[in-house]
C-alpha cells in the first residue's frame, strides 16, 4: 500500500510509530489462533483434570514450568504483532515467514516445556516436579541443542521480518525514527538469536562437564538487551531533536 500524506496524518502513533496495521487480517488471525493452541499445550496438568487434592497440588507444583513457557510463547507472539501493527504487511516473503513461525512455535512448545520444567525440577531441589526424565548428560545437551535452534529460529524470523519492512521503508514512508526503531528490532532479535545459537552450539562441541553450563548463555540477555535499547534510544531521541517532534516526516521528504 502506497500511504498518502492524508492517511499518514490520521494514523495513531505508539513508540515513534505511525500504526500502519491496525486492522486484523487473515494471516494475523491465524498466527493469533496458532499461538493460542500452542498455549494449550502448555496447560498445567497434562492429564486432564485433578481428581484429588494430591492431584491438584502436584498440578500446581507445575506452575513455575507453565509461567515461564507462557512467557516465552508470549513473547514471541507480542513482537509478531507489534511488527504487525506498525507495518501491516501482508506480501509473499512476510506471509512465508510469518507462516514459518507458526510451524516452529508447534514444534518449539515441546522442548521448551521441557527445559523449564527439568530446570524448576533442578532448582527446587526436586520440589517441582517434572513430566520428562534425563537418562544422562547427553540428554540435557540434546535438549539445550534443540532449545536452542528454536529460540534462534523463532528470534531470527522476527529479525528478518522487520528487514523486509526496512527494505520496504520507502514504499510504507517510514520516517527517521521509524527507520531507527525498526533497525532496533533487527539487532535485538538477531542478537537473541545469536544467543540461541551460542548456546546449542556451546552444548554440542564443549565437554560434557563444561557444556552442562549452555543454559546460562540466556543469563546475558538481562544485561545485552537493555544496553542496545539504550543505544537506540539515544538515536531515536537525536532524531527528534533535529526533526523538533515525536514524529518527523518522511526521512525522503
Amino acid at each position: 500500500m502506497h500511504w498518502t500524506d492524508q492517511q499518514l496524518g490520521e494514523l495513531p502513533v505508539k513508540s515513534d510509530f505511525r500504526l500502519r496495521g491496525l486492522e486484523m487480517t487473515r494471516l494475523e488471525t491465524f498466527c493469533d489462533a496458532a499461538f493460542a493452541f500452542a498455549v494449550t499445550l502448555l496447560v498445567i496438568s497434562g492429564d486432564g483434570m485433578p481428581r484429588s487434592y494430591a492431584d491438584l497440588v502436584a498440578a500446581l507444583k507445575g506452575i513455575p514450568a507453565f509461567v515461564a513457557s507462557f512467557a516465552a510463547v508470549a513473547s514471541f507472539w507480542w513482537a509478531h504483532r507489534l511488527w504487525s501493527r506498525r507495518f501491516g504487511l501482508e506480501d509473499a516473503v512476510t506471509t512465508f515467514l510469518s507462516l514459518a513461525m507458526v510451524a516452529v512455535i508447534l514444534i518449539y512448545v515441546y522442548p521448551l516445556k521441557m527445559i523449564f520444567s527439568a530446570f524448576a525440577h533442578w532448582a527446587s531441589g526436586g520440589f517441582f516436579p517434572t513430566e520428562f526424565s534425563l537418562e544422562s548428560g547427553g540428554d540435557l545437551l540434546g535438549i539445550f541443542t534443540i532449545y536452542g535452534v528454536g529460540f534462534a529460529a523463532m528470534s531470527g524470523m522476527l529479525a528478518l521480518l522487520n528487514g523486509r519492512a526496512l527494505r520496504m521503508g520507502d514504499e510504507l514512508r517510514l520516517d527517521a525514527a521509524e527507520r531507527v526503531r525498526t533497525h532496533q528490532e533487527i539487532v535485538m532479535q538477531g542478537t537473541l538469536a545469536a544467543t540461541g545459537l551460542a548456546s546449542a552450539l556451546f552444548a554440542q562441541v564443549m565437554p560434557p562437564s563444561i557444556a552442562v553450563w549452555a543454559g546460562f548463555f540466556y543469563m546475558t540477555l538481562p544485561l545485552s538487551m537493555p544496553i542496545l535499547a539504550m543505544r537506540f534510544q539515544k538515536r531515536v531521541a537525536a532524531v527528534r531533536a533535529r526533526s523538533g517532534s515525536g514524529v518527523e516526516g518522511d526521512a525522503g521528504s
